[in-house]
């Protein structure tokens, strides 16, 4: 397995309930400083997070730098999060920080197949139910949200379960820990038959030693 299986995550969330939050507001591209999945968490929101451009000095208005959401390990955002860049930093300084997963009405294809490949889990609910999830959560009152990769359910308190769905390889993906090669792995048995019939079918594509 590549990362830790998630069957459900439970925690603060974290509400930024902003649209378009794209890949530089996560991780600006000045904060990237190497092509490791590491060093990163330092650097993200760092231009919310921080008085000024090159200084750690935390903003006290910006919500992630406050109790309890500065433990936060689910983000709500708004429509098309992690729009702009490809960049993959994205997701590996919001896994480095410690966010197991991102809420929102939409989201950039590629951000949210990043996610999915480093064990971050894309919530996608209407932007209502995403809107009055982030609302409770910005009480700041400790109420939990609950992700259930089982029941595919989102809950906080007296809201929902509210119903969201993945593709049934990044569920897969996700609740076992698993990576793109350990997801093909899976069909093990399929893949050593092509490959016996091919064998037979095509000898002189494969090396002696192999037939």
């Amino acid at each position: 397995m590549s990362r830790a299986p998630i069957a459900s995550i439970v925690g603060v969330a974290l509400p930024l309930l902003f649209d378009n939050i794209d890949t530089d507001i996560i991780i600006p591209s000045r904060e990237m400083k190497s092509v490791g999945k590491t060093g990163l968490a330092d650097g993200l929101f760092a231009g919310w997070r921080y008085c000024a451009v090159g200084t750690r000095d935390k903003k006290p208005d910006f919500l992630m730098n406050r109790a309890p959401f500065e433990s936060a390990t689910i983000l709500i955002a708004g429509e098309n999060v992690g729009c702009g860049s490809s960049r993959e930093h994205a997701v590996w300084a919001l896994h480095e920080y410690g966010f197991r997963a991102v809420i929102a009405p939409s989201f950039n294809p590629i951000f949210r197949n990043n996610c999915v490949r480093n064990g971050v889990v894309p919530v996608q609910l209407p932007a209502a139910e995403a809107q009055a999830l982030g609302e409770v959560a910005q009480a700041g009152d400790g109420q939990m949200v609950g992700i259930d990769l089982d029941t595919m359910t989102v809950s906080s308190g007296m809201l929902g379960p509210f119903a969201f769905s993945l593709e049934e390889d990044a569920r897969l993906m996700l609740r076992n820990g698993w990576d793109a090669i350990d997801l093909s792995l899976q069909h093990g048995q399929a893949i050593d038959a092509w490959r016996q019939a091919d064998r037979h079918a095509r000898p002189w594509i494969y090396l002696e030693a192999d037939i």
